[in-house]
């Protein structure tokens, strides 16, 4: 399938860079190993980054950190803190334009969900 059958130029501009296709800058908004597993844990509700950090236990804090700061350059991650002196309260949720991304996320994860019933398993932790 040609590429360019699904949209109408033969590239596309996004904050100033140009792409061959659409995927291009979706990918570089939510790509890397990281950045959408963080928005698919904020889909459903604003979180603390403690939270993240506990549910997202694999990912180092300097990496969940510095991903945050770009998901939120992006526009695609609110921060808002609460308080003025440490320890303060910082809540991270997804923006109008991360919501957009919700049913991506939910593609992949039921894709994911195919893939590793077909090939894999699922380990539940002991708790």
């Amino acid at each position: 399938m040609d590429l360019r059958t699904e949209y109408i130029a033969d590239q596309v501009k996004l904050k100033g860079k140009v792409y061959p296709c659409t995927v291009n800058p979706t990918m570089n908004l939510m790509g890397g190993k990281w950045k959408a597993v963080i928005l698919y844990h904020l889909k459903d509700n604003a979180k603390r980054y403690s939270e993240l950090r506990k549910e997202m236990h694999f990912v180092t804090e300097m990496t969940l950190s510095l991903q945050l700061k770009q998901l939120e350059k992006d526009g695609l991650v609110s921060r808002k803190v609460y308080g003025k002196k440490p320890p303060v309260k910082v809540i991270y949720n997804l923006t109008e334009f991360g919501k957009t991304l919700i049913p991506v996320l939910d593609a992949m994860m039921n894709w994911g969900n195919q893939v590793i019933a077909e090939k894999g398993e699922f380990i539940k932790k002991n708790i």
